[in-house]
């Protein structure tokens, strides 16, 4: 398929321009045509091509995608078309690199195209999950309920992110400001009170030669603590892509007491509700847990939801699959196998969500609450030590001049 710049005359006699998408230039041509427009200039764009791959090599925040969602399920429980829906939401969207995107799905549509091709021309913009619902909704020609169910999830995703970030936003302020403070004193504070007791030659205890040691370093090596911290970095993520180096990584995250049973509750309320809602949609359980597994943020919930798929595909029940595997807790087992009795996993699975929602909750306003004095103690302790190296030898000063 290649793009196609026109410039055409309408019913009304106005010129309009614009980019169609078709397999040749008599295609474009018969579009055009067949949306009542006379041609007066056609042209393929040819730097199209590279434009689109560079559009789709770059991410779009999130909130993008939710508030694109929810403008599209609105427009078309209205009734409006793709196109005339597109068209109102790229004239509303501030960010270009999503604009352009927009207006190319829409030229794919106006093309000939369906609308889920073209959403699976940006998977750096909309996940498998998305794409697969949307398969869903036009295959059974329900997209406007798959629509509003799936912008419903998406708000409630991000209003769940927000309070979770929310709670590890303070830690990092303080983190970051005791960072700066230490930086200020260790390369300017402590080196002028290193040249005062330089002058008067006094005893210095071991807390404030240590102390010293520590400044002197930062003043003449503050390059190389850089250059230190990069390299470290670097080799860190080139580390984490390995296979190994995802599973140690993943596996120490989990046993960390607080942080890793909030990312575990986190991961189990995603998995749940996008879970739920994929059989919703009418996709096999066994399609709707090999969309899943590569949306999960942590590799051994992905390895066991691949060995579930293949226990499940082989005719083992769903509840006694998942007790095998210790990343997901008993409730869960129990629950699927309410759901597979009743005939309703859809909603088992919906209100488990509900519950480690719940959870979760509860552990961002615990892990803060506790977060708070630790942050204190260490405050505390830094702060006492660093009177007591800088104090100590003053009062030496003191006793020389009496």
């Amino acid at each position: 398929m290649s793009f196609y710049s026109y410039k055409a005359k309408a019913d009304d006699g106005k010129m309009v321009k614009g980019l169609v998408e078709a397999p040749n230039t008599a295609a474009a041509s018969k579009v055009l045509h067949d949306k009542k427009l006379f041609v007066v200039q056609l042209s393929e764009k040819k730097e199209q091509a590279g434009v689109s791959l560079q559009k789709i090599s770059k991410r779009v925040p999130f909130n993008d995608i939710v508030n694109f969602t929810r403008q599209m399920s609105t427009m078309i429980v209205a009734g409006l078309s793709l196109p005339e829906s597109l068209n109102i939401i790229r004239g509303q969207t501030k960010n270009t690199i999503f604009s352009a995107a927009i207006n190319e799905i829409e030229h794919h549509i106006t093309s000939g195209g369906n609308f889920v091709d073209a959403l699976s021309k940006y998977p750096n913009f909309f996940s498998p999950v998305y794409i697969a619902l949307v398969r869903a909704g036009e295959s059974s020609g329900q997209l406007d309920k798959v629509m509003v169910r799936l912008a419903e999830t998406m708000e409630q995703q991000r209003e769940f992110r927000s309070k979770v970030r929310g709670a590890m936003i303070y830690p990092i302020i303080i983190l970051t400001g005791m960072g700066i403070v230490i930086m200020i004193m260790m390369t300017v504070v402590v080196p002028k009170l290193t040249e005062l007791y330089q002058d008067f030659g006094v005893d210095l205890p071991f807390t404030t030669q240590l102390l010293i040691s520590v400044s002197s370093f930062f003043v003449v090596a503050w390059w190389a603590i850089i250059l230190i911290v990069i390299g470290i970095s670097y080799i860190f993520v080139r580390w984490k892509k390995t296979k190994k180096g995802e599973e140690i990584i993943d596996s120490v995250f989990l046993k960390i007491p607080l942080f890793g049973e909030l990312q575990k509750k986190v991961i189990l309320v995603e998995f749940t509700k996008t879970l739920s809602m994929l059989i919703t949609s009418g996709i096999r359980l066994l399609d709707a847990l090999d969309i899943l597994k590569n949306a999960l943020g942590n590799v051994h919930f992905r390895n066991a939801i691949v060995d579930i798929s293949r226990k499940v595909e082989r005719g083992f029940p769903l509840g006694e699959t998942f007790a095998q595997y210790e990343v997901f807790p008993p409730i869960v087992s129990q629950m699927m196998r309410v759901g597979e009795e009743t005939g309703k996993l859809d909603d088992t699975l919906n209100k488990l969500s509900d519950y480690f929602q719940s959870e979760s909750e509860h552990l961002v306003k615990g892990l803060t609450t506790a977060i708070e004095p630790i942050i204190m103690v260490f405050l505390g302790v830094g702060v006492g030590f660093i009177v007591i190296s800088v104090i100590t030898p003053i009062y030496s000063l003191t006793n020389q001049f009496q």
